[in-house]
C-alpha cells in the first residue's frame, strides 16, 4: 500500500492504568448495550474513567458459554482509589442493571495490584450479597429484582498506553463516514486495543480560553474557521472535514499495530485526501511516535 497521503508528523502517547474485563450476558444485544453503555463518555482528559470496546467474543470462548464483550477502562494517573470510584459508577449504572450479565476480570499481566469490587459494586447487594465459586474464578453474587448480577471478587490494575492518534483528513461527510467504520472494524480486530471515542468529530488542544469546561476546539483545524482565521489556519485546500482516531492499549505494539490498521483502513477511501496525527509538539505525552515508522 502506498503511504504518500501520509505526512510526516507524530502522535503523542502516555502511559495509564486500566482495567480489562469480559460482560457476558444472554444475547448479543444485551451484552453490546452493557458494553457500550459502560464504555461510553470518554473523559480521560478531564480526570475521569474513560473506557472502550475491544472486541467480542463467542460463546466458545468466554467462562460461562455466553456471548461476551472485552472492554477496557482507563484512568490516565496513578489515583487508584479515584479509578476505583470513578470505574464503579460503569459498573453498577452500565452493566449490573443489564439482566443476567456477569463480569470477569480478563487480564492477562501477572499485575499484583488489584481493585476490589465488594466495597464498589458487590454492596449493591444491601448487605445481602455473598461470594461462591463459580466459572473457576471467585464471583460476588449481587441479589437484584432479576437474579442475580455476578462480579468477579478482584481485577487487576494493569499499565498501558494512551493517546496514541490520527486524523484523517477528508473532502465529503460519505468519506467521514464510511472510512471511519472501516476504521473503527479494523482497530476492533487488533487484541489489546481500542478507540475509546470512535470516530470523533472535536480534535482539542492544551490551551483554552475557558477552563472551567476543560479542553476547547483546535480552532487551526476546524475547517468552518478557515476564512476567518486566514493565513493562521492549518486546514488544507479542499480540506472540509477532519475526523480523528484514539487509541488506548495494553502496549505500544497493539497501539501501533492499531493504528496502522485504522491508516490502511483509512487509505482505501477516495474521498481521504490525507492522514495526519495531532500534538503539541512533544508537551503533551512523553512517547512521541512518527506515523511514518509505525507503517514500515
Amino acid at each position: 500500500m502506498s503511504y504518500e497521503k501520509v505526512q510526516d508528523t507524530f502522535f503523542e502517547a502516555f502511559e495509564g492504568k486500566y482495567v480489562r474485563a469480559l460482560i457476558t450476558g444472554p444475547n448479543e444485544k444485551i451484552v453490546k448495550s452493557a458494553a457500550y453503555d459502560s464504555t461510553s463518555t470518554p473523559s480521560s482528559v478531564i480526570g475521569r474513567v474513560e473506557g472502550g470496546v475491544e472486541g467480542f467474543l463467542d460463546e466458545s470462548q468466554t467462562p460461562d458459554g455466553r456471548f461476551g464483550a472485552v472492554v477496557q477502562y482507563w484512568l490516565g494517573d496513578d489515583d487508584i482509589d479515584k479509578f476505583a470510584f470513578e470505574l464503579s459508577y460503569r459498573l453498577r449504572q452500565d452493566v449490573l442493571v443489564k439482566p443476567f450479565t456477569r463480569i470477569f476480570d480478563y487480564s492477562t499481566t501477572d499485575s499484583d495490584e488489584y481493585i476490589e469490587m465488594m466495597d464498589i459494586v458487590g454492596h449493591c447487594g444491601d448487605g445481602y450479597e455473598w461470594v461462591v465459586e463459580e466459572y473457576g474464578r471467585k464471583m460476588i453474587n449481587v441479589p437484584i429484582a432479576v437474579p442475580d448480577f455476578q462480579i468477579e471478587e478482584k481485577f487487576k490494575i494493569n499499565d498501558g498506553i494512551m493517546g496514541g492518534n490520527f486524523w484523517y483528513f477528508c473532502e465529503t461527510p460519505e468519506a467521514v463516514l464510511y472510512a471511519g467504520d472501516a476504521i473503527i472494524d479494523a482497530i476492533m480486530e487488533v487484541e489489546g486495543a481500542t478507540a475509546p471515542f470512535g470516530v470523533c468529530s472535536a480534535a482539542s488542544k492544551p490551551e483554552t480560553n475557558y477552563p472551567e469546561i476543560g479542553p476547547t476546539t483546535n480552532h487551526f483545524y476546524c475547517p468552518s474557521l478557515k476564512e476567518t482565521l486566514g493565513d493562521i489556519s492549518k486546514v488544507p485546500e479542499g480540506v472540509n472535514y477532519i475526523p480523528e482516531i484514539v487509541v488506548n492499549a495494553i502496549d505500544e505494539e497493539s497501539m501501533n499495530k492499531a493504528l496502522k490498521a485504522g491508516i490502511d483502513a483509512a487509505l482505501k477511501f477516495d474521498g481521504v485526501i490525507e492522514i495526519s496525527a495531532g500534538n503539541f509538539d512533544g508537551k503533551l505525552g512523553d512517547k512521541n511516535v512518527n506515523l511514518l515508522d509505525i507503517l514500515k
